[in-house]
């Protein structure tokens, strides 16, 4: 298939995470404002002066000082995250907006706001309480954690309008991208698809760490391009698959099995696109808030809702997208140390296969992949796994 539109401009946009549209939305005067996590409304952090930015740490090596900080048995994820503030990397923040979630992410952004690490004098960090319950007390509890420590607090450093008439231009805002993304991600469960999960990658990252008034022109610019894009006459792939896990930004993760043969059409992973930005609706009666806090809590797929009912919910998710999407089988990845997907990844293992009928490679890895050689021999064998699968079934079993 030819390049699509922006696709180059996107690679190059996630090289470093103080990119050239992070840097023009500094310029324009706007506020820069971190997050890790989902939990972290990046609705609230695109109001109107500020753009969110979803921290990653690209081209990182051994995180060797983050770990003395850390210890090496925490996710290389935070440590790297930790690494690169240490190096300046994240000296353009203006804030970072932190989740008590995950233990090791939650360590990184103690640090930020504890040692003084970024170099910029207006920068704080704050934390919120996320519940671990989807009912309507969590609900309004969420509600009042996102007002006294982001809302309140981005009035109180920096003059922000938060009321409602600004967090419902910060919904339109929200609901347009997740449109255009929705559209972008529509090509995937084509017969053929027309887009490779690399590409959507590229889409889906920049999405989330380029303020969003700068790069949703370009998206639109892709979709586009898509619509008029064919597929090639013969597929260079030759099963598709679902990859789904913990935190996982990099590109070229997704490229390594796309290179072994597996085309990767759907992504429920952390800063993937499902469960997505889905539209958020402000029903009569309902402040804004209300409705940003009902939505990310109740779409949250998260590892960290532990009841019986949330687990079981999670396993459908995945095997309805695999459905949705025309998967042939599931990739379950895991960051080495994650304290919640370390046990989701091992039932997701069992319960995907037992119950859903789905082929399931399982693979543990670090944040900076060194190990390439063992990847790609594993997703060989999973794709040769699923070809003989397939070929089984369509002679009716072992034996017909």
């Amino acid at each position: 298939m030819r390049d699509l539109k922006n696709i180059i401009e996107y690679e190059n946009l996630l090289q470093e995470a103080n990119n050239d549209l992070v840097r023009q939305g500094k310029a324009d005067g706007k506020r820069a404002l971190g997050y890790t996590c989902y939990y972290m409304p990046e609705t609230l952090l695109d109001i109107d002066g500020c753009f969110a930015v979803r921290l990653r740490a690209p081209q990182s090596t051994s995180p060797d000082i983050a770990t003395y900080y850390m210890s090496n048995r925490t996710c290389m994820y935070s440590r790297c995250l930790l690494e690169r503030a240490l190096e300046g990397g994240y000296n353009f923040l203006d804030a970072q907006m932190a989740t008590e979630t995950c233990t090791a992410t939650c360590r990184f952004e103690e640090h930020l706001q504890m040692m003084d690490v970024i170099d910029n004098p207006d920068f704080f960090c704050e934390f919120i309480d996320v519940p671990f319950k989807k009912n309507e007390n969590s609900v309004d509890h969420y509600e009042k954690q996102l007002r006294a420590h982001v809302l309140d607090k981005l009035t109180e450093h920096f003059g922000i309008d938060t009321s409602d008439e600004a967090l419902m231009k910060a919904i339109e805002l929200h609901n347009e991208v997740g449109r255009v993304m929705d559209e972008i991600g529509s090509y995937r469960k084509l017969d053929q698809p027309t887009i490779t999960g690399f590409e959507f990658a590229l889409c889906e990252l920049v999405s989330l760490t380029c303020p969003k008034y700068l790069i949703l022109p370009m998206l639109k610019e892709t979709l586009e391009d898509l619509k008029t894009r064919k597929p090639d006459k013969k597929p260079n792939y030759r099963v598709k698959v679902m990859m789904a896990g913990s935190e996982n930004d990099d590109p070229y993760f997704v490229k390594l099995v796309e290179d072994c043969g597996a085309l990767v059409v759907a992504d429920r992973y952390c800063y993937g696109s499902l469960p997505g930005r889905g539209e958020i609706v402000v029903k009569d009666g309902e402040t804004p808030l209300h409705a940003i806090a009902n939505f990310y809590l109740q779409s949250s797929q998260c590892a960290r809702f532990m009841e019986q009912d949330s687990m079981r919910e999670r396993k459908q998710y995945i095997a309805d997208a695999a459905k949705e999407y025309k998967a042939d089988g599931i990739i379950i990845e895991q960051m080495k140390f994650c304290e919640y997907w370390s046990y989701e990844r091992l039932i997701d293992t069992v319960i995907l296969q037992r119950d859903f009928g789905y082929p399931v490679c399982s693979i543990e890895k670090e944040y900076v992949n060194n190990a390439t050689g063992q990847l790609r021999t594993r997703f060989q064998a999973f794709i040769e796994n699923i070809e003989f699968k397939k070929l089984q079934d369509s002679k009716g079993g072992v034996g017909a």
